[in-house]
């Protein structure tokens, strides 16, 4: 599978985020979307334009802080409608809308700590907040980076679990990363999603998808100052 070795070195090389000096937060995250992000490049063109506007982001914070308010172990979740393929080199997917999802566990100062958080991460994807609920929120790992397995459950409302992607997955024996993580992360691996379901308020749509390569697993660290 000598395009997916290619392409995890890629991966594991996109040192994107933001990382100069010490990290005020660091932690996990969990991507998944509505179209293939590991694919040949004719089935991703075949997808732009009919699906990937919608997309589940998750981030468990493992320690640190925001806006001097302690975030360790709490989580926040984003699920975003588009107006086109996210990642579309072609067109723009703009305007977005998303919908947030806390912690049950948080305060209030933690909540809005991990609203500015999300919004720092996400950028135009989440500029526009329909909806904000609160929920319980569970995001665990098993196997290292490159068998990595995830399940996230947020309440009833979201649930993605992925495996590592499969020779057998291929579509056509030339996949190859076409779409990059939504968010700057310093160390990411493509994942197969078994399952991405969200079935909540605020963005119209409700979704089950299922048996796709379509997932992120990754670690980020972040410094409040580079974020401004």
């Amino acid at each position: 599978m000598k395009g997916f070795r290619f392409a995890s070195l890629i991966v594991l090389s996109l040192i994107v985020a933001a990382t100069a000096g010490a990290a005020d937060i660091r932690g996990t995250y969990v991507e998944a979307r509505n179209a293939e992000v590991y694919t040949s490049h004719c089935f991703a063109n075949s997808e732009l334009g009919l699906v990937g506007e919608l997309a589940v982001m998750t981030w468990r914070i493992d320690e640190g802080s925001w806006h001097n308010v302690a975030l360790d172990g709490l989580g926040v979740a984003a699920v975003v409608k588009a107006s086109g393929t996210l990642g579309d080199p072609f067109n723009n997917p703009y305007p977005a809308k998303a919908v947030l999802i806390f912690d049950e566990q948080a305060s209030d100062a933690q909540r809005s700590a991990l609203e500015s958080f999300a919004r720092a991460m996400g950028g135009d994807l989440v500029e526009t907040v329909t909806n904000r609920t609160e929920a319980p929120i569970s995001m665990s790992f098993e196997g290292g980076m490159h068998s990595k397995r995830a399940t996230v459950e947020v309440g009833d409302l979201i649930k993605v679990r992925t495996r590592p992607i499969r020779e057998s997955d291929s579509l056509c024996h030339l996949d190859d990363l076409y779409f990059t993580p939504l968010v700057s992360l310093d160390h990411a691996m493509p994942a197969f999603g078994i399952q991405t379901r969200f079935d909540g308020e605020g963005l119209g749509v409700r979704f089950d998808e299922r048996n796709r390569s379509n997932a992120y697993i990754g670690t980020f660290e972040m410094s409040e100052t580079v974020s401004d």
